[in-house]
């Protein structure tokens, strides 16, 4: 079995304030592409672990759960840090959380209480790290003011002690080639 936990920037972090903005298929385009190259080796049960985060994290999980039908050793799981993750949230973004949490293969909190301190989010990380094989994050070191620095660091951390565990990253280089192959494609 193989496990990777993909996660990376909320779509405030990249200025996406509609799922309608193009940039949103080109992340998809990019997601999906990066779950297939995972995917073409692996012929035992393969996990995605994410959270519910808006953004690449929700992105991943739509993307994924469109593969299932060509990949049917993938399987979903959608972890968020504490209990009532998201309840502050607009309800349309709520729903689409809930709707999310529905569609996938397992669903869970690795805490049980409501929010309560920083540790909740350490503890989450260090949870993601323990149950997958390798992270797939998409962030870049310009953008270290963004929530994904914290994650970034943790693996980085975590790496210290398990240097067989893989960080595959994407920075906005790599999304601008995604963009680039995918306006091709479109072309042709």
């Amino acid at each position: 079995m193989e496990r990777v936990w993909i996660t990376g920037f909320t779509q405030y972090d990249l200025g996406i304030f509609s799922q309608k903005d193009p940039k949103v298929r080109v992340i998809k385009y990019a997601l999906n592409r990066q779950a297939k190259q995972l995917l073409s080796d692996i012929d035992d049960e393969f996990w995605v672990l994410t959270g519910g985060q808006s953004g690449i994290e929700q992105w991943a999980i739509e993307t994924t759960l469109t593969l299932q039908a060509e990949y049917p050793n993938l399987k979903v799981a959608l972890m968020t840090p504490y209990a009532h993750f998201g309840s502050n949230w607009k309800q349309e973004r709520q729903d689409e959380l809930h709707q999310r949490m529905q569609q996938v293969d397992f669903a869970g909190s690795v805490s049980k209480a409501d929010y309560q301190n920083p540790r909740q989010m350490m503890n989450y990380q260090q949870f993601m790290l323990n149950h997958t094989d390798q992270a797939l994050i998409y962030f870049d070191s310009i953008a270290e003011q963004a929530k994904t620095h914290y994650a970034h660091q943790a693996i980085q951390h975590y790496q210290q002690q398990h240097p067989d565990y893989i960080e595959r990253m994407i920075d906005f280089d790599r999304l601008q080639d995604y963009a680039d192959e995918y306006a091709e494609q479109l072309n042709d």
